[in-house]
């Protein structure tokens, strides 16, 4: 269990000289207050979305924060193909979904600025464009997912269904970014529905246009190694995404403030291994940054003494939390840390299942892994926004527990 004494007994026998002027205030209203001031500086930045300068000033934020506890951080910056939002809207007569409440699927087909036009249909009609719904959840959309790979449609309008997530648009991830299929398909916010299912019962005439074009820019993602007592030891890895479609407060900002605090822990107590801090961008499409990371270090997933991810979600009100391991060992360590902390797990998923989020680059790898995620009601919402988004008592909970963790493991 982490509390103030063993904390220090550990740090003590680690490091009997912590770094010069650092020091690590391990009280709950320490804490806590810091954890508020991460989360507050993540919500000042309105777009996380990668590729946009949102996203480079979350990444130089890190980076001072890392410098701030005296490492020398690395913003690893590497190309980029931005899609940007030109006109994108649904219309017919005098109703109209534009660009604030229509963005296309960042993985499917595009139009030019013309756009398509023609007669609006179920995905079971033989018309020009299809008319469905669609959730944030990739697992909930089988009928979208049949109709882009089936292709026989001009372009698809997909209506949040506003189902177990606030009204509004939360978008879908484009896991497909790079290899990008199917025709356009124009997300639109969940109050369009009635004059769209109107539009498609009477077999209406709709004007669509979805276009984007490609902006040649970089991302980046942001590291630091903090060097252990032992270098034969296997590192350990602590991975957390660092951009999404919004400002997503609650579903970034925990696992954004748990990593802080580790670095933070640690350079005041020297770890036993080398740690390994990466804060990869492109979580919403396709976890390119990751992927970035990995083609850079194509050994680490199997050399790695374990992967600790820091997911979606366990920050927000309300929000069910997942856990998620790749071995019994593994399991019992993060399971007894959250349960320290008085955390209900309201998922796990079974070992040897695919898990979800980035711990299924490490699965796919063959690596060893614990992961926390959840659900959230404002999942890919633009409200998503600090302070009514957020359970800041959750969140200091369930960094007490992962910080737990990432002491056990960072032990020789």
């Amino acid at each position: 269990m982490l509390n103030r004494r063993n904390l220090l007994a550990w740090g003590a026998c680690l490091c009997s000289t912590p770094a010069v002027g650092r020091e690590y205030p391990l009280g709950s209203s320490s804490m806590r207050q810091r954890i508020k001031q991460d989360i507050q500086s993540w919500d000042a930045i309105a777009n996380h979305r990668t590729g946009t300068e949102g996203a480079s000033r979350t990444s130089a934020w890190l980076a001072a924060e890392v410098s701030d506890c005296g490492f020398e951080p690395k913003i690893d910056w590497f190309p980029f193909k931005r899609r940007v939002l030109r006109e994108c809207f649904v219309e017919v007569g005098k109703h109209r979904a534009d660009h604030a409440e229509g963005v296309p699927l960042f993985d499917g087909g595009y139009t030019d600025e013309v756009g398509v036009s023609g007669v609006l249909g179920s995905l079971v009609s033989q018309a020009v464009i299809g008319l469905t719904e669609f959730s944030p959840t990739p697992r909930a959309n089988a009928a979208l997912e049949a109709a882009r790979q089936n292709s026989k449609f001009a372009a698809i309008i997909a209506v949040a269904r506003g189902e177990g997530v606030r009204p509004g648009l939360s978008l879908l991830n484009a896991d497909a970014y790079l290899n990008p299929y199917g025709p356009p398909v124009l997300q639109v916010a969940t109050k369009h529905r009635d004059w769209l299912q109107t539009a498609r019962d009477d077999g209406t005439r709709v004007k669509l246009v979805a276009h984007v074009t490609l902006d040649a820019t970089r991302a980046s993602n942001v590291q630091v190694t903090i060097p252990g007592s032992n270098e034969a030891l296997a590192p350990l890895v602590i991975m957390t995404p660092l951009s999404a479609w919004w400002t997503c407060t609650s579903e970034r900002a925990g696992g954004i403030t748990i990593w802080l605090e580790c670095i933070r822990f640690f350079a005041a107590n020297k770890p036993d291994r080398n740690l390994i801090f990466t804060a990869n961008t492109g979580h919403e499409l396709g976890h390119v940054g990751l992927d970035h990371y990995l083609v850079q270090h194509p050994t680490l997933i199997r050399d790695a003494h374990a992967w600790i991810h820091l997911g979606a979600n366990f920050a927000a009100k309300n929000g069910r939390i997942r856990f998620q391991a790749s071995n019994d060992r593994l399991q019992a360590q993060g399971l007894g840390a959250l349960e320290n902390q008085n955390i209900a797990i309201a998922d796990v998923t079974p070992l040897g299942q695919r898990p979800y989020g980035e711990a299924r680059n490490i699965y796919d790898g063959d690596g060893q892994y614990i992961s926390l995620l959840g659900g959230n009601s404002l999942f890919h919402h633009p409200d998503d926004r600090w302070p009514e988004a957020v359970d800041l008592d959750k969140t200091l909970q369930v960094t007490k527990a992962m910080l737990d963790v990432v002491i056990q493991l960072a032990r020789a």
